[in-house]
């Protein structure tokens, strides 16, 4: 899997993306998720004390890619192989009714 990775040593990219603190000179935690075909999935901004998961990354990141590829749900904590839901009401009882 390829992710690319980035840079903002001017804060540039942070301005654009409106998370750069102003008073402090200091972007906060910024992770945007965007896919191949450059569409924003995620936003997730940290204030500067908490750090950020790689392992929730990688999670995220592989759910929008089974989601693309198989047109289901998965849930919070899902991981790959985990079950997944059905994108309606009706069928996705059958995954609530599973994990209860």
């Amino acid at each position: 899997m390829e992710i690319p990775l980035l840079a903002d040593k001017t804060g540039k990219i942070a301005r654009e993306y409106g998370i750069y603190d102003e008073d402090t000179g200091i972007p906060f935690r910024g992770l945007f998720i965007i896919d191949g075909k450059g569409i924003l999935r995620q936003i997730t901004v940290n204030d500067l004390p908490v750090g950020r998961s790689v392992d929730e990354t990688l999670r995220l990141v592989q759910a929008f890619q089974f989601t693309d590829a198989h047109g289901e749900v998965c849930p919070a904590g899902w991981k790959p192989g985990s079950k997944t839901m059905k994108p309606n009401p009706r069928e996705s009882m059958e995954y609530f009714k599973s994990a209860n």
